[in-house]
């Protein structure tokens, strides 16, 4: 799976959570300050050349939705993140977030619980 770059990611994050939109949906999604409509077109069409994006065409208006799954895109960047900077130990990355104090003891609880329960 390609990479995306920030401005490819956040308009695929906007895209998961809306389902399917329009340029100008998408663009109301965005913080400001707000890229330019030509922008952001031109941000999904590299996205629908990348795969992630298709459309449906209204004459020469366009909606678009995301092709892959918003939960198969994070497994593949966290397998990514693992396999580059853990040694692809999922212990290893758990501990950065103990050690940087990211995840609380609770988190840590609920993690283990549903290991458990796998």
């Amino acid at each position: 799976m390609e990479k995306l770059t920030g401005a490819e990611e956040e308009i695929m994050l906007i895209l998961w959570d809306i389902k399917k939109g329009f340029v100008k949906d998408i663009r109301a999604k965005m913080k400001n300050p707000k890229p330019h409509y030509n922008t952001i077109a031109t941000i999904i069409k590299i996205l629908c050349d990348k795969g992630f994006v298709n459309y449906t065409a209204y004459g020469k208006t366009y909606e678009y939705f995301p092709v892959i799954a918003k939960d198969r895109f994070f497994s593949t960047r966290i397998k990514s993140v693992l396999q580059k900077y853990c040694n692809n130990s999922a212990s290893q990355l758990v501990s950065f977030f103990v050690q940087d104090k990211k995840i609380s003891i609770k988190e840590l609880e609920e993690l283990v619980h549903t290991l458990k329960n796998k």
